[in-house]
């Protein structure tokens, strides 16, 4: 299944109760198309009496009993149909997610080099030693280490909020 895209679970219902296996048809699950239009048209072939179809086919409404077998088989295509379909979007979504993931993250950790001046190669910047002389409000991040502008109620270089 190469091309994936999201599709309308009820669509793929309204399509296999029409025609059997043209939900599946729409879902692009070709094999299961056949395989339920098989289905459906054995069913009706072996297991419906003949008078029962001809009966269908002059118009007569035929005893429940002697068609039963055809739409208990129409209704699980139907229901089949409506379940890929669900189960399919379900599968693209997560795909989706998980190829934009990625960049998110790239572009988060491009966004915080920008802001701390660092690059993506080099680590966060240890604290400051003792034998340099800090500003005397001035605290060191609780996440990065480096000095914040007192100011400020987030550190200017990662952006995370420090607690007071």
């Amino acid at each position: 299944m190469t091309d994936r895209s999201r599709r309308r679970p009820w669509l793929a219902a309204l399509l296999a109760l029409v025609v059997s296996g043209l939900g599946h048809a729409y879902l692009r699950r070709w094999a299961r198309a056949l395989g339920w239009y098989v289905a459906v048209t054995a069913a009706v072939v072996a297991l419906v009496p003949d008078a029962a179809v001809d009966g269908l086919i002059a118009g007569d409404v035929p005893p429940l009993a002697d068609v039963a077998p055809a739409v208990l088989v129409v209704a699980a295509s139907v229901i089949d149909a409506y379940v890929t379909a669900h189960r399919q979007n379900r599968e693209y979504e997560r795909e989706r997610r998980t190829a934009s993931e990625p960049a998110d993250r790239e572009a988060s950790a491009e966004r915080m080099d920008a802001a701390s001046g660092t690059s993506a190669t080099t680590e966060p910047r240890d604290p400051p030693a003792s034998d340099e002389t800090p500003d005397a409000d001035a605290a060191p991040c609780p996440h990065c280490g480096r000095e914040t502008d007192p100011s400020f109620d987030f550190c200017q270089w990662c952006a995370e909020p420090i607690d007071e």
